[in-house]
């Protein structure tokens, strides 16, 4: 129990984010945000206890809740009662985790230089060497006391973003990564979000065979009429082989959302079939993916408007 009698079990997983100004704290919050914790920028360290009983703190899809704070050098006032909030903690029986990010300090004057920021600790118009310098002598406990220290002198943004991932949700790459996939009809415009878009209409139309006309790429004789033939066949083998290609790609780049759009001319059969089974071949394959079919279920609203399907969230 904490001093105010919160429950240890409710308490969100704490990682402590610090670290020398320009080795990457910005960087590192995006990538924490991106695996779903809860994210507080340069919190004076004497509110950590205090943040980590607030009850409505967002959670994960499974209830668990992840909170990542920055506590540094520029708020020094504050920042000089880190030690002893962490034995706080300890005390309580709160775990938690320190990743400290550094740099050499060449590559941190350039970094500066690059952006022609001051730094935090040259106030007083000292120079970014010696900003440095005062930055390092201060933040030596810190950094001995870190459970994850992370280099970022050669390090691009995505390799950082990847080292964090690796760190903090090992085997989670795919989950950070929403895809979606959704179909549609030429007829009715191109896509403008799509990141892939499919062309299927060189496949057999459905439109033509009376009895499936009236059917959608939901129904089983619609779907066996267009993913059974050999033609189909052998798009789905090269089309899914471009996806095993290009799919790993993204999740380590650290992109979170891409979309999928196959799209045939109406909309309503060869798209539909098409993308309900990209959607399943996705998520065999780990991904967290959700479905929608843009023009499936057309119809004139008030005004002309379109009504499209739901998505349907996997």
């Amino acid at each position: 129990m904490s001093e105010k009698g919160t429950d240890l079990q409710d308490m969100p997983e704490l990682v402590i984010v610090s670290g020398m100004s320009g080795a990457g704290r910005t960087e590192a919050m995006h990538a924490f945000e991106d695996l779903g914790y809860f994210c507080v920028d340069n919190l004076p360290s004497s509110l950590i206890v205090n943040l980590l009983e607030l009850t409505g703190m967002p959670g994960q899809p499974d209830g668990h809740r992840r909170l990542a704070v920055v506590c540094d050098a520029r708020n020094r006032d504050f920042f000089s009662s880190l030690a002893a909030e962490l034995e706080k903690l300890k005390a309580q029986g709160i775990d938690y985790r320190i990743l400290f990010l550094d740099a050499a300090d060449e590559k941190l004057i350039a970094r500066y230089k690059s952006s022609r920021r001051r730094h935090p600790l040259c106030a007083d118009g000292g120079s970014i060497a010696q900003g440095i310098e005062r930055e390092r002598a201060l933040l030596s406990d810190v950094r001995h006391a870190a459970s994850q220290v992370i280099d970022t002198t050669d390090l691009l943004p995505p390799q950082l973003r990847a080292e964090i991932r690796e760190l903090f949700a090992p085997g989670q790459e795919k989950s950070g990564l929403s895809v979606t996939v959704y179909s549609f009809g030429f007829k009715h415009g191109a896509p403008l979000d799509a990141d892939l878009v499919m062309d299927v209409r060189f496949l057999p139309n459905p439109y033509y065979d009376p009895q499936l006309r009236p059917l959608t790429g939901l129904d089983k004789q619609v779907r066996d009429f267009v993913l059974y033939r050999p033609e189909t066949e052998e798009f789905e083998k090269r089309w899914r082989a471009l996806l095993d290609c290009v799919m790993p790609g993204y999740v380590a780049e650290g992109k979170q959302q891409l979309a999928i759009a196959i799209g045939c001319t109406g909309g309503q059969h060869r798209s539909v079939a098409l993308a309900e089974s990209t959607g399943d071949y996705l998520k065999a394959k780990g991904y967290r993916v959700s479905l929608a079919h843009r023009d499936l279920t057309l119809a004139e609203g008030a005004g002309g408007q379109v009504v499209a399907a739901p998505a349907a969230q996997a």
